[in-house]
């Protein structure tokens, strides 16, 4: 017998600047306090005000971590939203409006049409508690109670006033009850409470910054560029609490330099941007590269070229963020498939950042940056931190310190200015000797590449850890995807698994490749009879590089790149066709 599980989507949409997030960021806290598992995503304009956007919710009794196409609740804050959206409601499904403000009617069970300004003008004597209206409404719908609600509204306002709590959670029971009392398919709706658990939901933006912070990161700069920008956002939240020093830089030349500097001067440092400002850090990187100084950079990708769709998302970055900087030397990328995921590599990124001294780069998107998951925890002793720099008494007895000394490792001593005694530390963006003076000649020229790149670069492979696999073990049919892509094609392996031997497999340490000693993924993959890459770019960047890499070429690939991220139904449609 087929067990049925709680699944159920929620779609807010309506205009910039009319409180989508507001309301859908309410109830994926109160859903995920309520021990549902939540899965959240934004598709929204780039513009201030104006236009359509929507905001949308599933939650459900197991873990989920993709949309859905079809929704069973359309919260719509406009007419606009209806014409669009409408068709994506399940035919046992809701749409919530208010026909007064959208001067128009609509007929069908479906519809439920709640006066959301009026209530809040009736009850709270204003019309912007329209939402809170709206958010007790869907609740009301839903019968799940209030006392969540009210505990957000009494921290939200708690600046405002009494006042205006009792308003707001006056206008919220008001819509609750209008919304109960006017559904007469409610009691068919059938919300079971879930087991009491705790969950924690997190964003892929804050769960970068949180593993910034285990990582002992103690400088961050950048210059606000979404999807970014809401790690700027996050670490400044939080400077206060930590110690932190962070730095608006008036450009993303200046902020890659300013981490460059404070990395050298001791600290662990960090820089963000997206791809736009990538292309202005270019230089920095190579500087970083050729001092060997510790660098890690968050790279949130954005559909390009240049301005492109600054609120939406691809993959499109993955090439150009392995060649960028001129001239030869070590990096790694990761790019994590969950918020777990990205809190965890980005303690990793610090600690080889740090013991290679390298740059580092966090890959991810908008998608990724913005969708909230929920988790049951993060486990707080994986983090890892290693001080690997030199200070005034590891360098007691020591007639000499090299800076760029050759090594077998090619890894040489990182001494602290100001902490070596009385040992001068030099860098320089030229070649340079081990010293770190400036030379010409071939022979030094010879040693320093081969120092810095050749003997790290074996050593670096070693710590990349294999694809992970979900799925079957013996499959016939293999889906491959690297970053953002994680959530959906787990589902739809899972989906298909029913009658068909499938597995995925995913990259979240994309560069170097992994070795394939301890699992040769490779010939794995040619035992499979259909091995699809499925990426969110136009040209299968992740395909391209795993040719030059490992000869393996994809019999299939499935291709989006139009600024939207894959939903289960759309990318299981193409999957059919593939099969």
């Amino acid at each position: 017998m087929e067990v049925k599980f709680l699944d159920y989507t929620l779609r807010v949409g309506g205009e910039a600047g009319q409180g989508l997030q507001t309301i859908g960021g309410a109830l994926a806290k109160i859903f995920s306090r309520k021990g549902y598992h939540v899965f959240t995503h934004q598709d929204y304009m780039s513009r201030i005000r104006g236009g359509h956007n929507f905001y949308q919710l599933r939650f459900s009794d197991r873990e989920v971590m993709a949309s859905k196409e079809l929704v069973d609740i359309l919260l719509a804050l406009d007419l606009n939203t209806i014409e669009i959206h409408k068709n994506s409601v399940r035919e046992d499904g809701f749409i919530l409006y208010d026909s007064e403000s959208m001067k128009k009617k609509f007929e069908g069970p479906q519809f439920i049409d709640i006066p959301f300004r009026k209530i809040a003008l009736d009850v709270g004597k204003k019309s912007v508690m329209a939402n809170t209206v709206a958010t007790g409404a869907v609740l009301g719908l839903l019968d799940l109670g209030l006392d969540l609600l009210n505990d957000i509204l009494r921290v939200t306002f708690e600046d405002k006033g009494k006042e205006i709590i009792e308003q707001n959670i006056a206008c919220a029971e008001a819509g609750y009850n209008y919304a109960h009392s006017n559904c007469s398919r409610c009691e068919a709706f059938g919300i079971p409470e879930p087991e009491a658990r705790k969950l924690l939901l997190i964003d892929g933006v804050q769960a970068i910054g949180m593993g910034a912070l285990m990582s002992g990161c103690t400088f961050y700069s950048a210059y606000p560029m979404s999807p970014s920008t809401g790690i700027l956002n996050y670490l400044a939240s939080r400077a206060e609490e930590y110690g932190l020093v962070i730095e608006q830089a008036e450009d993303e030349i200046a902020a890659i330099n300013m981490t460059i500097g404070a990395s050298f001067a001791g600290a662990r440092a960090m820089t963000g941007t997206s791809g736009g400002g990538f292309s202005l850090m270019a230089e920095g990187i190579s500087l970083a590269g050729i001092t060997e100084t510790p660098l890690v950079l968050a790279e949130m990708q954005r559909p390009g070229p240049a301005t492109g769709l600054p609120t939406r998302t691809e993959q499109g970055d993955l090439l150009f963020v392995l060649n960028a900087g001129h001239g030869e030397f070590p990096r790694v990328i990761f790019e994590p498939g969950t918020p777990e995921q990205a809190f965890y590599l980005t303690s990793k990124a610090f600690e080889l950042a740090e013991k290679y001294q390298i740059p580092v780069f966090i890959l991810s998107d908008q998608y990724l940056g913005e969708s909230e998951w929920t988790f049951e925890s993060f486990d707080l002793k994986r983090p890892v931190y290693n001080d690997y720099r030199v200070r005034e008494k590891d360098l007691e007895g020591a007639e000499d310190y090299k800076r760029y000394g050759y090594t077998d490792t090619g890894i040489s001593p990182l001494a602290v200015p100001g902490e070596a005694g009385k040992h001068l530390v030099v860098a320089d963006s030229d070649e340079h000797d081990e010293e770190g003076h400036i030379i010409e000649d071939a022979e030094t020229r010879i040693k320093m590449v081969q120092k810095r790149l050749l003997k790290k670069l074996p050593l670096i492979k070693e710590e990349i850890e294999a694809p992970l696999l979900y799925g079957d073990s013996s499959p016939e049919i293999v889906l491959v995807g690297h970053g953002s892509t994680y959530g959906v094609i787990k589902e739809i392996v899972d989906i298909f698994s029913k009658d068909k031997k499938i597995a995925m497999m995913h990259f979240s340490q994309i560069y170097p490749f992994p070795e394939r000693e301890r699992f040769d993924y490779i010939e794995f993959l040619k035992n499979a009879n259909l091995v699809i890459s499925v990426e969110n770019n136009a040209t299968g960047q992740f395909a391209k590089l795993m040719r030059a890499e490992t000869g393996f070429e994809f019999a299939r690939q499935i291709l989006k790149y139009d600024g939207r991220p894959f939903t289960i139904e759309k990318l299981k449609e193409e999957i059919d066709a593939c099969l």
